[in-house]
């Protein structure tokens, strides 16, 4: 096994994460991929190791003894990790009650407590290494709430503070913690929430490509960036977000709530028809 730092990167088996295992690979970082499902895991490795070592370690991080078996697996095996990146997530579409709280307390541990757990476990080897850490956050942490995926937000905004607190602490160790904050990417996201007819009624503008998300990810937290925002609109967005009063802002984002509300409506009534 190489002795060279590795970069580990969580929900590698698709979309985001498998854009910044490439662009990590096209960097000569060797990887350590890990996800839930082993195959497509496989299938990606097969893709990058004409590049870079790639070691698979399939894991659910809904399981809380998942963190620290994959810390143990890594250890056991020689793989020192040089940088994190924290990507593995969902959302859970539909109110708050809608849910039971089991299906929230699963989104919490994979969202939250695997990420802060991970980066407990591996923070000693990262700044060993002087490595990053790329928190793969989203808009939504940025943008005032709204209703629907009522949890989503709220860990999305631990993510960024998170980051941002984590660069503050290990920067004399010369590490930087960074939190990229797109907003809707072509991935399997949509499909998995069952939202992909419902966001597929987004204007172009607002859509971004994986490729060039990670890209800009893995080109920021290597820069020693602390938040990066992809795309022109969205960084426009953010501005007015922080600079317009609360009172519109949140007026807006009611307004928009109820469109998306009205609009899931219509979906699910086409679905119904169909059956």
């Amino acid at each position: 096994m190489s002795s060279v730092p590795h970069a580990l990167i969580t929900g590698a088996s698709s979309g985001i994460g498998a854009a910044i295992a490439r662009q990590y690979a096209r960097r000569g970082v060797p990887l350590v991929l890990t996800a839930r499902r082993a195959e497509r895991l496989e299938a990606l490795a097969q893709e990058l190791r004409p590049q870079v070592e790639c070691v698979v370690v399939a894991a659910d991080l809904g399981d809380p003894e998942a963190p620290r078996a994959l810390f143990e697996a890594l250890t056991e095996r020689g793989v020192s990790v040089g940088r994190l990146v924290n990507n593995a997530g969902f959302g859970v579409a539909g109110s708050y009650l809608s849910s039971p709280w089991e299906t929230h307390a699963h989104f919490l541990q994979v969202m939250v407590t695997a990420v802060s757990e991970l980066t407990w476990r591996f923070l000693p080897q990262i700044r060993e290494n002087r490595g990053r850490i790329l928190n793969v956050a989203s808009f939504a942490g940025l943008a005032p709430g709204s209703s629907g995926q009522t949890l989503y937000a709220g860990a999305k905004s631990f993510l960024i503070k998170f980051s941002e607190s984590l660069a503050l602490e290990n920067a004399r160790y010369g590490v930087n913690a960074c939190a990229l904050c797109p907003g809707f990417t072509y991935s399997e996201f949509h499909d998995v929430t069952g939202t992909r007819a419902l966001v597929s009624r987004l204007p172009r503008w607002m859509w971004l490509d994986a490729e060039d998300v990670a890209r800009q990810g893995v080109e920021g937290v290597e820069a020693g960036r602390l938040i990066v925002v992809p795309g022109a609109g969205y960084k426009m967005l953010r501005l007015a977000f922080k600079y317009l009063p609360d009172f519109a802002v949140h007026r807006m984002m009611a307004r928009n709530s109820r469109r998306m509300r009205d609009a899931r409506c219509a979906v699910a009534r086409r679905q119904a028809s169909r059956t």
